[in-house]
């Protein structure tokens, strides 16, 4: 078993306790809110937020919910939820008791919520395993989806983060890999990208140049890696596992990186993503991001975050060898 996932519990019988209720199959990946993060005040006030929320709206219909965890799952509170808000006419019953049912029920459903809100498959951070199942990340990361479709006044309150855990059940143990996600928008980070983003203005507005920014930038990259014997040629698949840009930031910032300590022939999303989320650490802790990153999105080779984060690198060393 992989030592970090024992030490993301304070106590033993919270691991225990985790373990008898996440059962977690081969070939699965789970991705959990971390027991240290259940007493963070801004998550309690989001979710009793939500809670009020949903009653509100439910009054009517005599729907009281006390728990999301508890009184989601079974898609009955989301189904009146859908029908309420959105005037949405769902084909299936109000009462699901079974499993087979329920988990019916909730197909139903956040097949909807994906075409009400035009939601690609790779956009959504949930599915009808997770919402069953009892996940808060995934059921948070639903209602807020909702909330601000249908009623996007709803005031939520920032910057609301966790501490995550994902976990893999390999062939040759439990693989794991922390983060911190942002659940409502990181305020501080929408205001800065509202000012003029140059990415933003890049893709959207001036396509035809991306390909000479592309060409700054690798011409960076390999000037710096090259002396390792290592060539980049293309920013969107080379970077996705972490390992260049990990050598890249070790060659700027005289890091000596063990080998002990990353993936250097990574074989799985979950050592790409540890090894990616290790390259965000050293950055942020060398005063060079001062934004959120969502690792999966440099993992599944996403443009625009792999050039932002190349950016904090170029601006830095570029202006010293000027």
């Amino acid at each position: 078993m992989d030592p970090d996932f024992l030490n993301v519990f304070t106590q033993p019988a919270a691991l225990n306790q985790f373990l008898a209720e996440n059962v977690i199959a081969q070939g699965e990946k789970k991705k959990l809110i971390k027991p240290t993060s259940s007493n963070n005040p801004k998550l309690e006030e989001l979710k009793l937020l939500l809670i009020d929320w949903i009653n509100t709206t439910l009054k009517e219909e005599h729907i009281v919910v006390k728990s999301l965890e508890e009184d989601l799952y079974d898609g009955l509170v989301l189904h009146h939820l859908l029908e309420n808000l959105g005037s949405l006419k769902l084909d299936v019953d109000k009462i699901a008791l079974t499993e087979k049912k329920q988990r019916q029920k909730l197909s139903v459903i956040l097949e909807a919520v994906a075409k009400c809100l035009q939601l690609e498959e790779s956009q959504l951070k949930w599915s009808v395993e997770s919402i069953l199942t009892k996940d808060l990340l995934s059921t948070l990361h639903l209602l807020i989806a909702i909330a601000k479709h249908f009623q996007p006044n709803l005031a939520m309150p920032p910057n609301v983060q966790v501490e995550t855990i994902t976990i893999e059940n390999t062939s040759r143990g439990l693989k794991t890999a922390s983060g911190v996600e942002y659940i409502t928008e990181n305020k501080e980070n929408l205001e800065a990208q509202s000012k003029d983003d140059a990415f933003d203005e890049l893709f959207s507005r001036a396509p035809d140049k991306l390909d000479a920014v592309k060409k700054v930038f690798l011409q960076f990259v390999n000037q710096h890696v090259g002396k390792l014997g290592l060539n980049v040629k293309d920013i969107e698949s080379q970077f996705a596992d972490g390992v260049i840009l990990l050598l890249l930031i070790g060659q700027l910032e005289g890091y000596f990186l063990n080998l002990r300590d990353f993936f250097l022939t990574p074989a799985s999303t979950m050592e790409m993503l540890h090894n990616v989320n290790l390259a965000l650490d050293l950055l942020t802790d060398g005063g060079l991001l001062n934004f959120s990153v969502n690792s999966e999105d440099i993992v599944n080779g996403d443009m625009k975050t792999t050039m932002r984060i190349l950016y904090c690198l170029y601006s830095k060393y570029k202006a010293k060898e000027t």
